[in-house]
């Protein structure tokens, strides 16, 4: 099974929104989109905090985003285009913007194929929210980051046969 590791940002701005896309499969064009975080795979010679910035760069225009620490890691087995399983192998890393503008004008082929909004969101819409979100239990995980509670290591937030459950708090 082919693996990809990717580069998640959880980017807030100065209200401690945090940025998603919404976007739906290439090969599901018909079903219901998703909302998730920035990011993207890693290029090779990549470490995750390089695709993080490139990812922001290209998804949001956004030049002043301070890079922070990884969160949260996790790991989904997603399948692709042509239906085959892939392994993900996903780094969060919090970032932060004073801006709360996001510009789609680097995006590529890609991004305009699946992408269909970018949205600033507050902590009470995600919870209130009926549309699906990922990662599952983004609101409860963002309280911890909006508190300034980071933990030592990345959380394990989901493996493969799914999310973690209670998501662990922190003091």
């Amino acid at each position: 099974m082919q693996k990809r590791r990717t580069a998640r940002v959880v980017l807030l701005d100065r209200d401690n929104r945090i940025l998603l896309m919404k976007g739906r499969s290439r090969s599901k064009a018909a079903a219901k989109g998703v909302w998730f975080t920035i990011g993207g795979g890693l290029e090779p010679g990549e470490d995750v905090h390089a695709a993080a910035a490139r990812e922001i760069v290209e998804e949001t225009g956004l030049s002043d985003v301070r890079l922070g620490e990884a969160v949260w890691r996790g790991e989904a087995i997603i399948h692709d285009a042509e239906g085959a399983p892939v392994h993900f192998i996903e780094t969060f890393l919090v970032a932060f913007t004073d801006s709360d503008a996001a510009l789609q004008d680097r995006w590529g082929d890609g991004e305009w194929a699946m992408v269909e909004a970018l949205r600033w969101w507050d902590l009470e819409a995600l919870r209130r929210t009926d549309e699906t979100v990922y990662p599952e239990g983004l609101a409860e995980l963002l309280e911890d980051l909006i508190a300034g509670r980071r933990p030592d290591q990345p959380l394990l937030i989901r493996t493969v046969d799914g999310p973690i459950r209670p998501i662990p708090r922190l003091p």
